[in-house]
């Protein structure tokens, strides 16, 4: 029998770090070269096949870089089973946010929480302000997922998702809910096995 996994994944980084197109490419395959920053943050949906047994439906929450929005973030990764952490790889500050992000992530979301930190624009690689070496030795150290990608060509970009879908756990528990980060360890919601009814009554809610 089949079945499908949903998961909730936060995606969190600085302004224009490529956050949005990258979400853009792995959900509709799309890439625009003008979008507007993300305000507040925006929610998209799509599935992972792994097998012929199992699919992952990742809930994503794409969240806005400027400061001003900082504060909301806890919102979006609150409950999280993964997070992918942006940081552009022709900016060197932007690798800073993103360990700023990660420390922040280390503290205050599930212990469980598979994390993911991904350099994006490698188009640009002529303009490479931190080196693959650099960004792959800190992964390696905080026990990182580690990938550069482009959005805009789409290098990587799916390769990146499917492994963060083979990492999560694969036999979730019906009964997986979300409670406040460090109550439990979180785990994914097996739509296959729920039942009918509004979310908080007899059903999983990955909310």
């Amino acid at each position: 029998m089949s079945k499908q996994l949903q998961f909730k994944l936060v995606l969190l980084g600085e302004s224009a770090v490529g956050k949005s197109s990258l979400v853009l490419r792995f959900v509709k395959d799309q890439f625009d070269d003008y979008r507007e920053s993300t305000i507040g943050a925006a929610f998209l949906t799509q599935t992972v096949t792994l097998d012929d047994q199992t699919t992952v439906k990742f809930e994503i929450w794409d969240t806005a870089g400027q400061e001003r929005y900082k504060s909301l973030a806890p919102m979006y990764y609150r409950n999280a089973n993964c997070a992918v952490v942006v940081y552009d790889i022709t900016q060197a500050a932007s690798l800073e946010k993103a360990r700023s992000w990660i420390r922040e992530l280390q503290r205050q979301a599930d212990p469980s929480i598979v994390i993911a930190l991904c350099g994006n624009k490698a188009d640009l690689s002529a303009r490479r302000q931190v080196s693959e070496e650099e960004a792959k030795k800190y992964a390696e150290e905080e026990g990182l997922m580690w990938a550069e990608t482009s959005a805009k060509t789409g290098e990587g970009v799916q390769e990146i998702f499917t492994a963060i879908a083979k990492k999560l756990p694969q036999n979730a528990p019906p009964s997986a809910r979300g409670g406040r980060p460090g109550t439990s360890a979180r785990t994914g919601v097996d739509l296959t096995k729920q039942a009918t009814g509004a979310p908080g009554q007899n059903e999983p809610c990955n909310c």
